[in-house]
This record gives C-alpha cells, structure tokens and sequence, in this order.
C-alpha cells in the first residue's frame, strides 16, 4: 500500500482544522474581536515612521531579493500598511525594487495608499525605484540610497540572502530605526544583531493580519493556530503512550541479534 495516501485518521484531523479556522472565520466576520498576542516589531512601526516624520526625513522599505511568491506578497501588505502611515503623516516612502514585476505592484500599491489616505499629490513616482535585477548591485543601490536621503527608518522585509547585513549595517550607520521579517532562517541572525525589532518565524506570515484586523485573515490566523495546538497536542498524546513499549521493543531487537547473530 502507498504511504502518499492519507488514512481515516489523517483525512479527519485535516478535516478538524478546516472546520475550526472556517468557523473562526465566520466568527471574526461576524463581529467576533479574537486575540492574537502582542508582537513588538509590528506594533513599532507607528512609532518608525512618526519618528521619520519628526526628523523630516523618509522611510525606505525593501521587499527582499526575490520575484513574486508568496514571501514577497506578504512583504507588500506590510509595505501598503507603512505606505498609508507614511501618507496619513505627510512622509516619503522610497520602495527599491529588484524585480521589474515588483515595481510595477510596488508603484501601483503606494499610489493607492495615498490616494486612500486623501493625498495623492503627495505621492511621488521617483520615490519607487527599480535599481538591479542581481544581488549585489541591488544591495548596492540600497546602501546609496540610504546614505544620501538619510533615511530615519528601514523597514527590511521579505526574503533575503548575504546582501541582509549589508543594508541593515548601513540603515545603523544613519541612526535609523530599523524593522526587519524574513523567513530565511539564515539571515535572521544578522537581523537580530543589527535592527532594533526583528520578526521571527511565523510572525512573518501573521503580519498582514496583526496590522490590517481584516476578519477573514484575523480569522484564519487564529484557526491556524488552534489547528497547531491540536497537532502539537496528538504529538503529545502519541509519543506518551508509545513510550512505554520502546524499551521492550529495544531489548527484542538486541535479543534476536544474540540469538541470530548471522541473521
């Protein structure tokens, strides 16, 4: 029989889940308020870029070195939301782009976000910048930008690769605030030691949700994460009642070897 295929078993725990973050769903819909925990770094944005308002200098906001996915998707509903502060309080935003693809959503996302605010003569279309397609040019073009606008704060999400603690060096070197989010697990390190906040793991994806409370996306975080206690849960249970048939298990195999040996 083929282990690709789910049993009874595994069909009705996805089955559970689905129903739980459904309902979930329909209860954020319904005017249900759900919690989700306070994360630091999404909640200091408001703090970043009033801060940059103050200084009368930009903000700049790099989605990674990566075309479309999902990574970068997420990256442009956290830039939408900085983009509407940064309109609302009368600021620049200066998205540098690696991909054509990414600058023409970038472009077009920011310009929204004034024009919702009610201001889009202040959005100013040199402010999106498409600069390389390679990494390090990139990077480069990033760097510039900071030293000359000196920028007050950098907002670093997406995925990314060596160029991370190159930007976030330079984003220190100005004194700006910076946040960062990836889910490359090998850069988070050069994030930690350089920005002031840095999204971790599934704080990544939980952004969109933490930032904007829409119900659909509130509701399906939060399911999620009941689905994942109830994982963690039948882990728990399964590993518990095994445990105490390994040793009887162990000291079989190590029998047979001695009475077998050439077996």
């Amino acid at each position: 029989m083929s282990t690709q295929h789910a049993n009874a078993l595994q069909a009705a725990i996805v089955a559970i889940i689905g129903v739980v973050i459904l309902y979930m769903i329909l209860s954020a819909r319904g005017g249900r308020q759900l919690f989700i925990r306070r994360i630091p770094g999404l909640a200091a944005i408001d703090e970043a870029v009033g801060r940059a308002t103050e200084m009368g200098r930009p903000l700049l906001f790099s989605t990674g070195l990566i075309g479309v996915d999902i990574d970068t998707l997420q990256a442009l509903a956290i830039a939408q939301y900085v983009s509407r502060l940064a309109a609302r309080y009368g600021n620049r935003l200066i998205v540098p782009a690696v991909d054509p693809v990414i600058f023409a959503i970038a472009e077009q996302l920011v310009r929204e976000a004034y024009t919702a605010e009610g201001k889009p003569e202040a959005f100013r279309s040199d402010d999106i910048r498409f600069l390389s397609s390679e990494q390090f040019p990139y990077a480069a073009g990033v760097m510039g930008i900071i030293n000359r606008e000196r920028v007050a704060s950098t907002f670093f999400f997406g995925y990314f690769y060596a160029e991370a603690l190159l930007l976030s060096e330079t984003g220190q070197e100005v004194g700006a605030i910076q946040i960062a989010g990836t889910p490359a697990t090998t850069q988070i390190p050069f994030f930690l030691a350089s920005c002031d906040y840095t999204i971790i793991g599934d704080e990544f994806y939980a952004a969109s949700a933490y930032l904007t409370r829409e119900p659909t996306l509130l509701g399906s975080l939060v399911g999620q994460d009941i689905g994942k206690t109830l994982l963690m849960l039948l882990v728990v249970i399964g590993t518990a009642t095994a445990a105490p048939y390994l040793p009887l298990h162990a000291i079989s195999q190590w029998l047979a070897r001695m009475l077998h040996p050439g077996g």
